[in-house]
């Protein structure tokens, strides 16, 4: 980052088309004896000499502003106060700021550089952090996105709460980044490790943006992340013309605002008809054995009907053994995601890691799209084995999606989970459980489409019961055949006849009523 630190106003100036600045909290400032709550020799003096420095009163400014057309709550910390601290009157803005987020369903969006807790309030300032935290879960439990924008430096507390606890994290080129801030790391510790690049590197944060694209980025994720939000009723503004960028206005105060109506959901849609005809959907059936019945359909109220299951890109025609079906689905010409992906979404865009230090890029892919007006999240397997990474953040992805109402469209394609011993050491089995977990109790409704390889539990965990289809290109099976063969102490030429007996064709897993195949293109 260049030396000058840009400051709170012009943060908000640079993503914001408005901006509508909140009055002090109920209560005004908070008394505080002199020199603060430990008598800190000076603190006074430094503070005032902050005001006059940077014209604002603490270190966050908060109110609500419009990015790219998505009403939000902004929080944007300004470093020229005191290093952007946590001090408790920081805590009284930042309660109210969450406070009116989920009083008029707004999403909240931390705009962050912050050295951590303001040392000469102590302790005191410290449990600032867990008012923070609190704040914040409770807005992930009313279902409001939080999108933070992470700048130089975002270290300490700030990190911690604001930051690594939003759900999408966007970074600044070249910004620090760290829970340790540089005057407090080891002496050999390496620099490069406390940098925005080398969190997004460790799964820790999502992308990094360039300021010149971050109005633009931030306001096309609000969108996407807004889609499945109820709109409660919102007071009236004050009167006048919405300011410009970087200027404000008074807003309602946070916590007098009224009341959310109880929101009337719509009901649940049937997804579209993809059935073969003939076939056993067709018959009313499809379902996994043992889940009862019919496939699974959007819980009661769901905001969101199911995603439409997309058209086969590659053959149309099926396979007439076991072992040309294995065969097409390893065919290096065959549609990936990416092609799917591409053919689905007129937009989307990516979330990366599963925030415990890893990323799997080659093999899971996972975001959100728009898909014919509406936002739908996916993720998709690329066809290499997926690693534990992977899994976890497919995870992070539908739980994310759950809570915010969004349709999920999962694409199943990889020969089974990495099994090399790295792999083990990253926790295999635990990723792969917490996924099958996180399948099993998603209230909003999953699409899946097996589109190449479905190799064993690997690939299951990705998969929703009771929705799943399979395009013509493609496999499922309870093991390779090739390790099939193995374990039956069959020789190699027996391969080919160990894939029929297994039963892996679509069609085969059709009239098993495991899966229903997907229409051509």
């Amino acid at each position: 980052m260049t030396a000058r630190r840009a400051g709170a106003r012009e943060v908000v100036a640079l993503v914001a088309d408005d901006f509508t600045r909140f009055p002090e909290p109920p209560g005004g400032q908070r008394a505080s004896a002199p020199d603060g709550p430990l008598g800190w020799p000076g603190y006074d003096a430094s503070r005032e000499r902050a005001a006059r420095r940077t014209g604002e009163s603490e270190s966050v400014v908060c109110g609500t502003g419009s990015v790219g057309g998505t009403r939000a709550v902004l929080i944007a910390f300004e470093f020229g106060f005191l290093g952007g601290s946590l001090g408790e009157r920081t805590g009284d803005r930042l309660e109210a700021a969450y406070t009116f987020a989920r009083e008029h369903r707004l999403p909240v969006v931390p705009l962050v550089a912050t050295g951590g807790s303001r040392m000469q309030e102590g302790m005191l300032a410290l449990t600032q952090l867990q008012r923070v935290a609190r704040q914040s879960a409770l807005t992930r439990e009313a279902g409001l996105p939080q999108i933070a924008v992470l700048r130089d430096p975002t270290t300490g507390g700030g990190w911690a709460t604001l930051g690594a606890g939003a759900d999408v994290v966007l970074v600044l080129p070249d910004a620090q980044v760290g829970f340790a801030g540089s005057r407090v790391r080891p002496p050999d510790a390496d620099p490069a490790a406390y940098t925005a690049e080398a969190q997004v590197a460790a799964g820790a944060a999502d992308a990094v943006v360039p300021p010149a694209e971050l109005r633009e980025v931030l306001g096309r994720w609000l969108r996407l992340l807004t889609d499945g939000t109820p709109r409660a009723h919102r007071p009236a503004e004050t009167p006048g013309t919405p300011d410009e960028p970087g200027t404000t206005r008074d807003a309602v105060p946070p916590g007098s605002g009224l009341r959310p109506k109880p929101h009337r959901e719509a009901a649940a849609v049937p997804a579209e008809n993809h059935d073969t005809p003939g076939g056993p959907a067709a018959g009313g059936t499809g379902a996994v054995p043992g889940t009862g019945g019919t496939p699974t359909q959007p819980p009661p109220g769901s905001l969101r009907e199911p995603a439409p299951v997309p058209v086969a890109l590659g053959l149309v025609d099926l396979p007439r053994t076991g072992w040309e079906a294995v065969r097409r689905a390893r065919a290096a010409e065959r549609p990936r995601a990416r092609a799917y992906l591409d053919s689905y979404f007129s937009r989307r865009l990516a979330i990366s890691g599963d925030r415990c230090g890893g990323v799997d890029p080659d093999g899971m892919l996972c975001g959100f799209g728009v898909h014919r007006g509406r936002t739908v999240a996916y993720a998709a397997q690329t066809g290499a084995a997926t690693r534990p990474a992977g899994y976890r953040t497919a995870a992070r992805l539908i739980r994310l999606a759950d809570r915010l109402g969004i349709p999920v469209l999962t694409l199943v394609d990889t020969p089974g989970a990495a099994n090399d011993a790295e792999a083990e050491r990253q926790g295999a089995g635990a990723a792969i459980a917490e996924l099958f977990g996180v399948v099993a109790t998603a209230r909003t409704p999953i699409t899946t489409l097996v589109i190449g390889e479905g190799g064993s539990g690997g690939a299951l965990a990705l998969a929703a019961p009771g929705r799943t289809w399979a395009t013509p290109d493609s496999y499922f099976s309870v093991i390779a055949p090739e390790s099939a063969a193995a374990i039956l102490k069959r020789p190699p030429e027996e391969v080919e006849a160990t894939a029929d007996q297994l039963r892996i064709r679509p069609q085969d897993l059709a009239e098993l009523g495991v899966i229903r195949i997907t229409e051509a293109r």
